[in-house]
């Protein structure tokens, strides 16, 4: 796997410092982000999902049509997609772009209520979860599937075109309900960007859930989803990142707060690293998070080429083999990070 990226696939321009420029959310501007990140050398993107985007599976379609390399990395909910509808349509999609498609399974808080659904408690929401990836897979694999659950059924199911190696599951939790469905029935389990100490305590952690469980599928993989501040040198990168908090703090111009971070279990966990400091390990920056950023962007590896190149080798070290990078403005950073970092992880 080479590194990700992501597309932020916003209706509303200037997400997280972007650009704002005319069309920023149309199939010619996200056709020049994929593009550019097949020429630099990335594998692809994930795709940000949520109510009050365009729908996360068309954009992914139509980029897919667009590209020859590019693997779009589709965030889907369980509950706006029913499984089966959702493995047919990745199915079709897996097919045409000849095995190009990755599935982020996301089951965090969303406007549910906007398109029909019901939340339940955490235990609900995990287990429809669970079972919304046994069906998919089963789907995928078997035909005929019958399968009668709390919260999903089929009967005599067989989704069409068969695939000899269906698209990977990655998913993100951090509850101890999270965590048991990523030990089982995920194939990739992404963090966000915690300390070394506490990425390794999380991946023993998982590990030891996948043995004590019965994991029945290909051992658990790792992945890390974090914003990446790469310049020519530390100091400036440094300056730059430090600008980008002021502003934020601010809650104006191009660095304003995220108005959609929510506090689940994984992200409290990332916005109670700031207590620990500004700065931990070599550089991951905890201060976004005191002001305002959310998800990826509540921490950030901070420094030169080498020096974040040198942190992730560390993660990569621990267990993590799978990156998702990013930073704005979007398209020049595809360029600088994919020039600049990507020859540093070419064996990553």
């Amino acid at each position: 796997m080479k590194p990700l990226w992501y597309i932020p696939n916003q209706a509303q321009p200037g997400h997280r410092g972007d650009d704002v420029v005319d069309g920023h959310n149309s199939l010619d501007t996200l056709t020049e982000q994929a593009l550019a990140l097949e020429e630099h050398g990335w594998g692809g993107a994930l795709l940000g999902t949520g109510w009050g985007r365009p729908d996360t599976f068309t954009v992914a379609t139509a980029l897919t049509a667009r590209t020859t390399t590019f693997q779009p990395l589709i965030a889907v909910r369980p509950g706006y997609w029913r499984p089966a509808n959702f493995a047919s349509a990745a199915a079709t999609l897996h097919h045409l772009s000849g095995g190009r498609v990755l599935v982020n399974i996301v089951s965090g808080k969303d406007d549910l209520a906007a398109y029909g659904d019901s939340e339940g408690d955490q235990a609900a929401r995990y287990g429809r979860t669970r079972e919304f990836l046994q069906i998919v897979r089963k789907l995928w694999r078997e035909e005929n599937v019958t399968y009668q659950g709390e919260y999903f059924q089929v009967t005599g199911s067989t989704v069409v075109p068969r695939l000899a190696a269906p698209p990977r599951l990655y998913f993100g939790g951090a509850s101890p309900a999270a965590e048991k469905v990523a030990a089982t029935e995920a194939d990739v389990q992404l963090f966000w960007g915690e300390p070394y100490d506490d990425i390794a305590e999380r991946i023993d952690r998982l590990r030891t859930l996948s043995t004590r469980l019965g994991r029945e599928h290909a051992p658990l993989e790792f992945g890390l989803r974090i914003t990446t501040v790469v310049r020519d040198t530390a100091e400036q990168a440094w300056a730059a990142a430090e600008e980008r908090v002021a502003l934020m703090a601010e809650g104006q111009g191009r660095f304003a707060r995220d108005p959609n971070r929510f506090t689940a279990v994984g992200q409290q966990r990332l916005l109670d690293l700031a207590a620990r400091g500004d700065v931990l390990d070599d550089n991951l920056y905890t201060a976004p998070g005191k002001v305002g950023g959310g998800g990826a962007g509540t921490t950030w590896l901070v420094g030169s080429a080498e020096d974040v190149a040198s942190s992730l080798r560390k993660y990569q070290a621990l267990g993590i083999s799978h990156l998702v990078l990013s930073d704005t403005p979007y398209l020049p950073e595809i360029q600088r990070q994919g020039r600049d970092l990507l020859p540093l992880l070419r064996s990553f």
